[in-house]
């Protein structure tokens, strides 16, 4: 009998991290998948992304729409309550042998709470790491709650050790978003940038600023700061839009006002290959997202990380990290640009994550003893 594996989905950005993976389960002769779409996915305004999972040929066994449309934190706090309530009653329903949850946002923290209560046991990918902001708080609390964690590094395994978790327990897998930087089709510079109306001869940046919750309120003064500083460096920016945290309406706000104006160009939402591509072919990655952090270094891409949100992660050598400040960004930018690309090194893995991770699944020994979960000192 196969072992039942349920992943909860509410971004492109997740599921695009993890498709290799999920795509190997579903492949498994020892497991089967289902899938829970929420959040992002579900919302015209965010692309309706729940279409590529579809796309992708896995079984979506529910949907749960919650309200991502209103970008503050109590819409945020209240769409982890409504999807509480609604994951206790697929999980009740479904019954699945393991919960896959990965990284910090409250989707993921609503499953394993959820799940927790129906003593189901939960896998935690992406533990153990610092970013600062609401978002560390949100994922060292995933952690308390499951009962596996697959994690990137080894700095993040002592972190959870240090937290109290099992050492038995937790699993350095890397980063399995690693996963298809190695496999990603070649795309050429000039095709992407033609499609996009730039000029493959000029200096492209791929501009990716998210809201930090805490500075909502100035998420759109910061949002421009980022923006014209890249076009006073004398570059073409390409602004991927934000993710529905509070003050991304904001940054949407400012992003659309400039949309197709003089050197800048705005993309709602990229397929997972089209957004490797353009790390491949862009001369720097300019914001505050985790894929700078994580997967550009795979790409040797420059990146110049601006602000808070990513604080206390562990960097690659690509990595330049500013403050939210037009002349610290724009002299950052000439600095990557002067230094042109890096040799391919990643600190969050190998590219194989998604081959262990498949093999725990099947092989770790769920045991009613795991769910009787106390710190480890």
């Amino acid at each position: 009998m196969k072992r039942r594996i349920m992943y909860v989905s509410g971004t492109r950005a997740d599921f695009g991290l993890l498709e290799g993976t999920l795509q190997r389960i579903h492949r498994s002769p020892l497991l089967s998948l289902q899938i829970v779409a929420t959040g992002m996915h579900l919302s015209p305004v965010y692309g309706l992304t729940v279409r590529e999972i579809e796309a992708a040929g896995l079984s979506i066994c529910a949907r749960v729409p919650v309200d991502v449309e209103t970008t503050d934190g109590a819409a945020m706090a209240r769409a982890i309550g409504a999807e509480i309530i609604a994951f206790a009653g697929i999980l009740g329903r479904e019954r699945p042998d393991l919960l896959i949850v990965l990284g910090d946002r409250g989707e993921m923290l609503a499953g394993a709470i959820a799940a927790l209560h129906l003593n189901i046991p939960v896998v935690h990918l992406h533990g153990g790491e610092r970013s600062g902001t609401v978002d560390e708080p949100v994922r060292h609390a995933i952690s308390k709650l499951v009962h596996f964690h697959f994690v990137a590094t080894n700095g993040s395994r002592d972190r959870l050790i240090r937290m109290g978790e099992r050492p038995d327990c937790i699993f350095v897998t890397g980063a399995p978003g690693l996963d298809d930087t190695q496999t990603a089709p070649n795309r050429s510079r000039f095709a992407l940038a033609e499609a996009q109306g730039l000029d493959p001869d000029r200096p492209i940046a791929l501009v990716v600023y998210h809201p930090v919750v805490q500075s909502a309120d100035t998420a759109a003064s910061e949002a421009q700061t980022v923006i014209e500083a890249v076009l006073s460096a004398g570059l073409q920016a390409l602004c991927l839009s934000p993710n529905s945290d509070a003050g991304g309406s904001a940054i949407r706000e400012v992003i659309a006002s400039k949309a197709g104006q003089g050197a800048i160009r705005v993309g709602t939402h990229f397929s997972r290959t089209t957004f490797l591509a353009w790390m491949k072919a862009a001369d720097v990655l300019v914001g505050n997202s985790s894929s700078g952090i994580i997967e550009a270094a795979s790409f040797g891409l420059p990146v110049v990380n601006v602000g808070e949100r990513q604080q206390g992660r562990e960097r690659n050598a690509n990595t330049c990290d500013v403050e939210v400040d037009a002349e610290a960004v724009k002299s950052a930018v000439l600095g990557a640009i002067k230094h042109g690309r890096y040799p391919p090194a990643n600190v969050y893995g190998d590219g194989h994550a998604g081959e262990r991770i498949v093999e725990l699944l099947e092989r770790l020994p769920i045991e009613p003893s795991i769910l009787r979960k106390t710190n480890a000192y």
